[in-house]
């Protein structure tokens, strides 16, 4: 960008600022938090973005390696969606700092540069209205297209991102497909949407399932609010996991949980749920049989309930194990 057009970027974000137009648009009010409500920034600011220190990247990495390696697969498959078009994924902590990240080595020097690079921290009290900062700030999904951006030497960035919660349904990062391309049209822009926010989803269900290894995890099906979810239902059928998308659906909190939740009652006023935990349950229970050849002490190890549980529920769902 050159001074002429970074000036004029400086201009219509101060103008902006200074007008009643934030109750209209989340664009400036994110502008407005970005300059002179909360974190006092400059848009005129030509520093590179923050980096933590090595030793400061090794302790924030520790905080968030569980959803780190739960992620791993989805932001391969994400990247070989859209690592040839120029863009890179990153992957962030709660507080905007990029943890993880995948991109073209012959990209690599030009995004390092930008900042998209694991250690830089983009939340929005550091740089501003920008992809990761300002989802972590909205907790919505949104694209930050060039010249949306606070900062005038960040406008040739368009920045889509995605929140991502953990099993506990708090807010746990962020995911992002960032671009330098002057070039992205509103339709490609819309594919990363989706592509990002399936990514997102892919891997919030990943961390949800490793925190609750030994648990059945039930899907709901999408309600008219558009939200389904996963719940963990331990052996005594009681609920003991929900992702943020089913506390919602359901009504569940973490207080909740903590006093012992019957999975049918928790299911009993969900729409579409009539009869789909006995399903999923005798399912599970014939599959573990099927596996292992009807053997009832190996499939009640498999199931991590007692014989007597698995006894009970064959006959509860008058299954007979294999000869």
């Amino acid at each position: 960008m050159n001074g002429q057009s970074a000036g004029h970027h400086e201009d219509r974000v101060r103008a902006a600022v200074n007008s009643d137009a934030a109750a209209k648009s989340a664009l400036v009010a994110s502008w407005q938090r970005s300059s002179k409500k909360l974190h006092r920034l400059d848009p005129g600011e030509r520093k590179s973005p923050k980096r933590l220190t090595d030793a400061e990247f090794r302790k924030a990495k520790q905080n968030v390696e569980p959803l780190q390696m739960a992620a791993q697969s989805s932001l391969d498959r994400l990247y070989l969606a859209v690592g040839g078009v120029g863009c890179c994924v990153l992957l962030s902590d709660r507080d905007g700092v990029a943890m993880d990240r995948r991109g073209a080595a012959s990209d690599d020097e030009t995004f390092e540069d930008w900042g998209l690079w694991t250690g830089s921290i983009w939340s929005e009290e550091s740089e501003g209205t920008n992809g990761i900062g300002t989802c972590l700030a909205e907790r919505r999904a949104l694209t930050i297209h060039r010249d949306q951006h606070f900062y005038a030497r960040n406008t040739l960035l368009s920045c889509t991102t995605v929140p991502i919660y953990d099993h506990e349904g708090n807010l746990a990062g962020a995911l992002d497909i960032s671009s330098c391309r002057a070039d992205l049209t509103e339709a490609f822009t819309n594919l990363i949407s989706m592509a990002v926010a399936d990514a997102a989803r892919r891997i919030e269900a990943e961390n949800f399932r490793r925190a609750f290894p030994r648990a059945r995890v039930l899907l709901l099906p999408e309600a008219n609010s558009g939200l389904g979810g996963l719940i963990a239902i331990d052996s005594d059928d009681l609920v003991v996991g929900a992702t943020r998308s089913a506390r919602i659906a359901l009504g569940i909190s973490q207080e909740s949980l903590a006093r012992s939740l019957a999975a049918m009652d928790v299911l009993s006023g969900a729409e579409g749920m009539e009869g789909s935990l006995d399903r999923a349950e005798r399912a599970a229970l014939q599959r573990a049989l099927a596996h292992t050849s009807g053997n009832i002490s190996a499939a009640a190890e498999a199931l991590g309930i007692s014989r007597a549980t698995l006894h009970r529920k064959l006959k509860r769902f008058e299954l007979r194990r294999a000869h």
